[in-house]
């Protein structure tokens, strides 16, 4: 167990906005939220930012299909006949 003193990084808090830590880490997490502003504001910034990155969808475009293709075909071995 971590002592109440832990200080979390950026990485701990974005495992947490995404549910990757554990009940114990959620535990300490919250408490240190509780009584700091700037890691609170922290928080909902990356709440914020998944939110929106959860409603975007992105599809290449027909020419960016069509490059990755030909490059493809052009490093597959190429067929012999015997």
């Amino acid at each position: 167990m971590w002592p109440m003193t832990k200080t979390f990084t950026p990485d701990d808090i974005i495992r947490y906005v995404y549910g990757e830590t554990t009940t114990e880490e959620n535990r300490l997490i919250e408490h240190q939220l509780a009584g700091d502003t700037a890691l609170r504001h922290y928080n909902s910034e990356l709440r914020g930012l998944k939110t929106r990155l959860v409603k975007e969808t992105y599809s290449p475009s027909e020419m960016a299909i069509g490059n990755i293709l030909a490059y493809a075909q052009s490093k597959a071995p190429k067929a012999t006949m015997n």
